[in-house]
Formats: C-alpha cells, structure tokens, sequence
C-alpha cells in the first residue's frame, strides 16, 4: 500500500522507477495556472476546504481522483510535478498518508512548495489495539497507532480549516483579507453542521455504532458515541474470526438494528455480520473521497455529513 526508499543513490534510482511506472496510470485532474497561488491538496475534504477558502486567488489540484480509497493509493509521476510548481501542499498526516515524506523527497531541488499538515492541533487518538496490522514499518512505532480520520468530525475539520486559513495568508498575505473572509464563511458552515451533530445525537436513545472500519473515532469522541469496528484503522485488515464473534453476540445483546459500511470499501463483511444478526445495513461515509454518482449530484462534505447524520438518527433510535 505504501512505498519507502533508502537514503541515497539507490533511493533516488528507486524513486525514479517508481515515477515512471507510475506515469502510465491515470493521473490527478489539474494544471498549474500562472498568477494565483497553486495548492495541491492530497485528498477530497482538504481539497474542498483549500478551494472555499482560497477561492479566486487560489487553484487547488486534488491528487487522488474520484472513487479511490485514500489508504490504497500512491502518488504519480504528474503529482510529482504540479507539486513541485505549486506554493502550498496540504496533506492531513495523523499517519494516513505514509508516502509524503518520500515524496516530499522527490519534487524538483528548486521546489518553493511549502507542505502543512493540516491536523496539526487537533488531540489524536490512540487506538485502542491495531493488533497485526502494521502500516508497513513506516519506523515511527507510534504512528502505527494513531487514527488518521481527523476530518470527520466537524469539530477536528474547524482546526483543520484553520489551518489552511493561517497558511494562505502566510503564503499570500495581499490577500490575507479575503482569505479571512472565505474562511469565515466556511467556519460558520462547520460551526452549524456541529450544532446539528451536538444537538440530534444528544437526544438519541443508544450510542453504540457498529462500523465497517475504524474511521468513525473523532466523530464517536466529539458527540458522545462509542463505536465498534469490523476493521481497523485500515480497511485493507482483516479481522480475526474471534473479533467477528464477539461483535456479532456484542450487536444481539445490545440489540444493535443497523450494521453501518461505506461506498469505497467492499461491504461483504457488513452485510455478513448484519445477516448473522439480524441487523440491517446502512452507509455511514467516512468522507474521504467522491464517487462518479456523488460528483454527478453536486454532493459535497457537507451534504455527506448530513446523509451521515440522517443515518445516525435511524440507527440510534430504540
């Protein structure tokens, strides 16, 4: 799933081949576009955020096309180079994108693109066990632990925004002011999308999810929910057969009604354990990325969010 390189000639001969190879496949959607400041973003809810904060002044080019499951994808030989002419690069971290140092490694020497990471001040969480799922042996044991999926709570995505905010304005401070007055526009969106959230799930009944993966933690955190997850923190992981059977007599006993999976990851095991229960199935997006279908209808994190709240209030009612 992810790549590493050795320090020196035989990584930088490593890199090369792994660029060229890459340079067949389908590559992001995007030019460099001379007189605003270019952003190169490396997944769908940073995209949107840098775009309704930059606005006129910015382009923003999205790395991962639409559809693919941000932990199964690698960079291309063109995200090397817009990259590289680009002044901004927001990447989350929290350990999901293990490939940015290396990458970061391989723009062009005289590369002026200053990277974020735009989670940084939000409290992450520890998993509680990724027991054998090593993320291939990134060498920061305890990375290996930490859930990425920051951006799925409306709470952690207001840092986020932030963030992004504070770095225009660094990178482009003669625009500091419509920067500011973007962000604003895009904070109170958040601020009421988290009103929502506080407010519905307060008054829910149960507060137990059971979900395909462990995507759900910051949102379970921020408005008093505790989830239960098929997979870990990836959705590559299979569980073990003595997981699966404790969650399924976990779900009968707490006479859980909905077994919730996402769009971009395969709903076998879902669908398995509600059949094994007697649960129904129900999506809950982790909103890491847009299908063809979602682009078609306009969908947005915000409309995604609220699908996923809507789905909450059924899941969570006696």
């Amino acid at each position: 799933m992810k790549w590493r390189l050795k320090a020196g000639a035989i990584g930088s001969v490593i890199l090369l081949m792994i660029i060229l190879a890459a340079g067949c496949g389908p590559q992001s959607q995007g030019k460099i576009v001379e007189g605003k400041v270019n952003v190169v973003t490396t997944f769908y809810p940073i995209y949107e955020f840098a775009k309704a904060i930059g606005g006129e002044d910015a382009n923003v080019i999205n790395l991962l096309p639409a559809g693919v499951e941000p932990h199964d994808w690698t960079p291309r030989s063109q995200d090397i180079v817009n990259t590289s002419k680009a002044q901004l690069f927001f990447y989350n971290g929290a350990g999901l994108e293990g490939w940015v140092p290396q990458f970061l490694k391989g723009l062009n020497h005289d590369s002026k693109v200053k990277a974020y990471e735009v989670s940084q001040g939000i409290k992450l969480i520890e998993a509680e066990d990724e027991g054998d799922h090593d993320h291939e042996g990134q060498g920061h044991k305890d990375k290996h632990h930490v859930d990425p999926h920051t951006w799925v709570s409306p709470k952690s995505a207001m840092i986020m925004a932030e963030n992004m905010k504070n770095s225009y304005i660094e990178t482009d401070p003669v625009h500091k002011d419509a920067y500011t007055s973007r962000y604003m526009n895009l904070k109170k969106q958040l601020e009421e999308l988290d009103s929502e959230f506080s407010t519905h799930l307060e008054e829910m009944p149960r507060k137990e999810i059971v979900v395909s993966h462990e995507a759900f933690g910051y949102l379970a955190r921020d408005y008093g929910l505790t989830q239960h997850a098929i997979m870990g923190l990836s959705p590559d992981a299979e569980p073990r057969a003595r997981d699966l059977l404790q969650l399924s007599e976990l779900v009968k006993e707490k006479g859980i009604h909905y077994i919730f999976f996402e769009e971009l990851v395969s709903d076998r095991l879902a669908k398995t354990l509600a059949s094994e229960t007697g649960a129904q199935v129900l999506v809950l997006n982790p909103v890491e990325g847009l299908t063809e279908d979602q682009l078609k209808r306009g969908d947005d994190y915000f409309s995604l969010m609220r699908n996923n709240l809507t789905n909450l209030i059924l899941a969570l009612q006696e």
